[in-house]
C-alpha cells in the first residue's frame, strides 16, 4: 500500500515545491510583462468563445427554472434577487472553473509540454535560467487574471441574460427585476466570486504548469499529461469552490 502511495504523494509534493518556487520567483526581478500580456492574451482568446457558450443556457436554465417557483408562489418579481444571487455566487465560479480547466489550464500544459520534449527547458536551466521565473510565473498570473475577467464577464451575461429572459419571455416587470438585484446580494458575495474566480485561476495554472514540466514519453505524453490536466484540474477547483463557498456564507451569515 505505501508503494502504490508513494507516486502520487511525491507529485504532490512537487506540486506544492512548484507552488512554493513560483510565489518566490513573483517578487525576483527582472519581471516579465511582456509574456505574462503574450499569455493572458492567449488564454483569454481560446476561453472567451466556450465561456460565452457555456454561460448563455445556464443562465436561461436557471431563470426559467427560478421563475417557474417564483410564479407559482405568487412572488414573480422577485426575479432579480434570485438571478443576481444564483449567477454571482454560482453560475459564475462555475462556469469560470469550466473554462479555465477546459480550455486555459490545457492550452498552457500543451505549450509547456511541447517544449519539455524539445528540449527547451532543458536548455533554459543551462543558460542559467531559471524556467519557473522565465515562464511559470507569467502563466500563472496570466490564467489568475483571465479568469478574474471571465467571472466578470460570466456575472454580466447572466445578469443581461435573465433580464431578457425574464422580462421579454416570462413577463417579469423590469422595475421590479431591477430593484431587487440586490436585495440578497451585495458586495460581500461579490468579493467571495472574485476570490473563488482568482483562486481559480491560479490552481489552473498552477496545474498546467506542472504537467507541462513534467512530460515524458514525446507526443503521446504531451496529449496524455493535457488530459490529465483537465481532470486535475476539475478535481482542485471544484473543492476549491466547496471550501471558499463554505467560509464565504459563515463569514457573510455570521
Amino acid at each position: 500500500m505505501s508503494s502504490k502511495l508513494a507516486a502520487p504523494m511525491n507529485g504532490v509534493g512537487e506540486f506544492v515545491s512548484l507552488g512554493v518556487e513560483s510565489a518566490r520567483e513573483l517578487f525576483r526581478r527582472p519581471f516579465q510583462w511582456r509574456e505574462t500580456v503574450e499569455q493572458s492574451w492567449a488564454i483569454a482568446r481560446v476561453s472567451l468563445v466556450p465561456t460565452l457558450l457555456v454561460a448563455i443556457p445556464f443562465t436561461v436554465l436557471v431563470s426559467f427554472t427560478l421563475n417557474i417557483l417564483l410564479r407559482e408562489i405568487g412572488a414573480q418579481d422577485l426575479s432579480g434577487a434570485g438571478a443576481a444571487l444564483g449567477t454571482i455566487t454560482q453560475i459564475g465560479p462555475i462556469v469560470t472553473v469550466l473554462i479555465v480547466a477546459g480550455a486555459g489550464a490545457t492550452a498552457i500544459c500543451a505549450d509547456l509540454g511541447a517544449r519539455t520534449i524539445r528540449e527547451e527547458i532543458d536548455a533554459l536551466e543551462v543558460l542559467g535560467i531559471n524556467p519557473v521565473h522565465r515562464l511559470v510565473v507569467p502563466r500563472v498570473i496570466a490564467s489568475t487574471g483571465v479568469a478574474l475577467l471571465l467571472n466578470s464577464l460570466v456575472c454580466t451575461i447572466g445578469i443581461a441574460g435573465g433580464f431578457i429572459f425574464s422580462v421579454y419571455l416570462q413577463d417579469v416587470n423590469p422595475g421590479a427585476f431591477i430593484a431587487n438585484l440586490t436585495l440578497l446580494t451585495g458586495l460581500g458575495e461579490l468579493v467571495i466570486s472574485m476570490i473563488k474566480a482568482a483562486l481559480f485561476g491560479l490552481f489552473a495554472g498552477l496545474v498546467g504548469c506542472y504537467r507541462g514540466l513534467n512530460v515524458k514519453g514525446g507526443a503521446k505524453g504531451v496529449g496524455d499529461a493535457v488530459n490529465e490536466t483537465v481532470v486535475y484540474s476539475f478535481m482542485a477547483l471544484f473543492v476549491v469552490n466547496v471550501v471558499v463557498t463554505a467560509v464565504g456564507l459563515k463569514a457573510t451569515m455570521g
